[in-house]
């Protein structure tokens, strides 16, 4: 199996995020992907830094003006002090807009696009986290075109993760929709693709994405919407709209579920890609469904990764697994290792 990394991805290095009120220490530090990237040196699986391939595949699923906002943000951060402002050190938003949000931002302005492109307090912008995210997005490419050209499975170690990332907005820790890219990469060669989120958080940027398309499956398992983030969606009535009517299948499981329950989550989600009959397969994964994750509801333990890792498996489809959630730094390997353990036995 090839894996891919780049260490730019360590520099994004957060330094705040709001959570029920309070300044919190971020989950997302570069130590997650120091963890990770052990386990697969222990288990002999070369890291590749995947090639740098600019911008242009991050458009397959982003708007441009988003783009061009987040490359450019933490610079213009710093000019606002032009303006008799004190920016902080990190770029935060202070609004959000009151309607709809269509299009690029309508005001010049720093702090409106902020509002605009920037969905909540945890996705602070520091002075690395443009060129970070983008090499984070560029392993899931790298990963997503082997196997769009050679077939088999492939790991993009992605920090920061992306599933959260909408077309034109970032949150959730995430700014680009790295599962999306690879989703949109495999697309190129393959006329359906599925995508398996196994995140505790449901993947709302990728359904959002994707909702109104029928060729990508959406299909997510995760902890019950209604009391955890991201609240407004994930709900098994969305089914998707338009040509993608049918195409986005929300499994929410109740707070405290464990193994048993993900295994039947599981069952219908393997059950909903076999009738979609899909070429290719992405699977966002995500480890902060394990018990002691700091931000978890859920209760899963290794065992839970291990009979993840023997679904996809089964299901022998050509694979792209893009690494999203997990911040239990002392336990993420061995969770990637139980994964790896039931996906290569």
């Amino acid at each position: 199996m090839k894996a891919f990394f780049s260490d730019d991805q360590l520099l994004h290095d957060p330094q705040q995020y709001m959570r029920v009120g309070r300044i919190c220490k971020p989950a997302d530090l570069p130590t997650r992907a120091e963890a990770l990237m052990a386990t697969l040196a222990t288990r002999g699986i070369t890291v590749t830094a995947p090639p740098d391939a600019g911008r242009e595949a991050l458009e397959l699923v982003h708007a441009p003006d988003y783009l061009d906002y987040l490359e450019t943000a933490f610079e213009r951060w710093q000019q606002i002090e032009s303006f008799g402002l004190q920016p902080g050190i990190e770029v935060l938003p202070n609004m959000s807009p009151h309607g709809p949000r269509e299009g690029a931002c309508p005001s010049p302005s720093m702090l409106a696009q902020t509002g605009w492109y920037v969905g909540d307090l945890s996705c602070p912008i520091g002075p690395h986290t443009w060129r970070s995210v983008l090499r984070s997005a560029h392993a899931a490419l790298a990963a997503a075109g082997t196997v769009r050209d050679a077939g088999g499975v492939a790991y993009a170690l992605c920090r920061p993760s992306g599933h959260h990332a909408q077309r034109a907005r970032a949150a959730g820790f995430c700014y680009v929709n790295n599962s999306a890219i690879a989703a949109a990469t495999l697309r190129q060669a393959h006329a359906r693709v599925a995508v398996l989120d196994i995140d505790a958080h449901h993947g709302d940027g990728t359904q959002q994405i994707f909702y109104g398309r029928g060729d990508v499956l959406t299909v997510s398992t995760h902890a019950d919407p209604a009391n955890y983030y991201p609240w407004y969606t994930g709900y098994a009535h969305e089914r998707g709209t338009g040509e993608g009517a049918g195409c986005n299948l929300n499994l929410p499981l109740a707070h405290g579920s464990g193994n048993a329950e993900f295994a039947r989550a599981l069952d219908a989600a393997t059950a909903a890609i076999e009738s979609f009959a899909p070429q290719a397969l992405v699977l966002p994964l995500g480890f902060d469904t394990y018990k002691d994750d700091p931000i978890s509801v859920l209760k899963f333990d290794m065992e839970a990764f291990r009979l993840a890792g023997a679904r996809v498996r089964a299901m022998g489809l050509p694979t792209v697994v893009v690494q999203e959630g997990g911040y239990m730094v002392g336990a993420i390997g061995a969770a990637l290792d139980a994964f790896l353990e039931g996906l290569q036995p």
